[in-house]
């Protein structure tokens, strides 16, 4: 099993990430609120707060829920949704008065639900604040405003496959990753694969050529109109992600939507020794049988560590609860380091509450220890609207260059070009 030697410092960084480890109406009064410690008025509902969990992770807050019912007295209903999807369902069940109390949400996508007014300002004291690290709660700010309470953080790691390559062969860099899928790939089976043709994957290579996606002023927050996606460090980047496809080392199967369902098929049935992915694939690729070993991402050919995004689940309160006082309650409740840990056993999500960074249940594991040292060098996925304006217009030009339609430079300066006319059209500027 792949080992971490331990320090101070990484298992400080352990709680910084999770293992597991998106706007301009506005929202109802917050005035009809329930009480905190009594009965809350139902709506004539059979339950006081609907609560969104995500698919499979609702085991994570059972026993939270049902002890925050007995002490307020209340019903709660937990509803499984798929947590990238929930904010878009809320903004039609939410104005429908069939949405969600509290549900969770990615974290790019706060400063967009923010803007469409989709989610309750939440009453959050230092002391509350400070038991989150400090990327994971940033996450939750927009304007100086809390908007919601960290459950979980991911970053991508890499995955490989002990049965093909052992611990003691592992490649350090990409390009030793490079040259051993030139001896491995024979068109059925394949060394090393990742889906550069998404700036979620490829940033981490791009970043580390001094690619940016959003620079940020004097204050820290981000300024939409510097965009690094074009600059001299990412079209090197591309450059060099180029050389994966065009030399025939990924399948063309793997670019495109499809092309994480193929990457993943790949590794699940053996046949690949190594890909980009999260903790979100911890258990899928245990259940397919494979023998793998988790550790950080490699380093570039300029000495440089690969970088990833963070990713942070949040519990939210949405802007059209009839009771948002108690919704925002169980949210601090659902969130509390008790509870936190609680959930990490159930759901194998580490949350990013300081205090866990020492837990042997979060230090034990493998995958926590890849996650925590990938942390490092990982970066806060920019939450604000403009973002939405970056995903398709880049994985496009990505696209192309990993199928040889444009070159690096002309296709990154065609994304770059239509990112900034459409936060311009969607006045997407904060």
């Amino acid at each position: 099993m792949f080992k971490v030697k331990k320090s101070k410092k990484l298992l400080g960084i352990v709680s910084v990430l999770a293992l597991s480890l998106a706007l301009a109406g506005c929202g109802p009064d917050d005035s009809d609120s329930g009480g905190s410690k009594e009965k809350a008025s139902s709506d004539n509902k059979d339950y006081d707060l609907l609560v969104w969990e995500d698919v499979e992770k609702s085991a994570g807050s059972k026993d939270a829920i049902a002890k925050f019912e007995e002490e307020h007295n209340v019903k709660i209903k937990v509803v499984e949704k798929t947590y990238a999807q929930q904010i878009e369902d809320l903004r039609l069940d939410g104005p429908a008065g069939t949405g969600p109390d509290v549900f969770t949400m990615p974290s790019d996508q706060i400063g967009t639900a923010v803007t469409e007014g989709l989610l309750k300002e939440l009453n959050v004291d230092d002391s509350t604040k400070s038991i989150y690290t400090d990327v994971a709660m940033q996450s939750q700010i927009v304007d100086g405003k809390v908007y919601g309470l960290p459950k979980a953080v991911e970053t991508t790691v890499l995955f490989y496959n002990k049965d093909i390559i052992s611990e003691d062969q592992l490649p350090k860099t990409l390009d030793e990753w490079y040259d051993l899928s030139k001896e491995l790939t024979d068109g059925t089976n394949y060394g090393f694969l990742a889906l550069f043709d998404q700036i979620y994957y490829a940033q981490g290579v791009m970043s580390g050529y001094g690619g940016y996606i959003f620079g940020k002023d004097d204050s820290g927050a981000y300024n939409p109109n510097d965009i690094g996606l074009n600059n001299e460090g990412a079209i090197e980047a591309a450059e060099y992600i180029k050389k994966f496809y065009q030399d025939k080392l990924f399948p063309a199967g793997i670019i495109g939507e499809q092309g994480i369902n193929v990457l993943d098929s790949l590794f699940s049935e053996g046949k690949a020794a190594a890909v980009i992915s999260g903790p979100w694939n911890v258990e899928p690729y245990a259940s397919a049988g494979i023998n793998y070993g988790v550790t950080e991402l490699p380093l570039l050919p300029n000495g440089e560590h690969m970088s990833s995004f963070i990713g942070v689940k949040s519990y939210n309160v949405s802007s059209y609860s009839k009771n948002p006082e108690l919704a925002e309650e169980l949210v601090k409740f659902l969130a509390n380091e008790e509870n936190s840990r609680t959930r990490f056993e159930a759901t194998k999500e580490v949350p990013a509450v300081k205090a866990l960074a020492e837990d042997p249940a979060v230090t034990a594991s493998e995958v926590a220890q890849a996650v925590a040292i990938q942390s490092q060098y990982a970066e806060l996925t920019p939450n604000i609207p403009a973002m939405n304006q970056v995903w398709k217009p880049v994985d496009a030009a990505l696209q192309t260059i990993a199928t040889g339609k444009a070159q690096p430079k002309d296709a990154l300066n065609q994304a770059v070009e239509t990112i900034k006319g459409q936060i311009e059209a969607n006045n997407a500027s904060k």
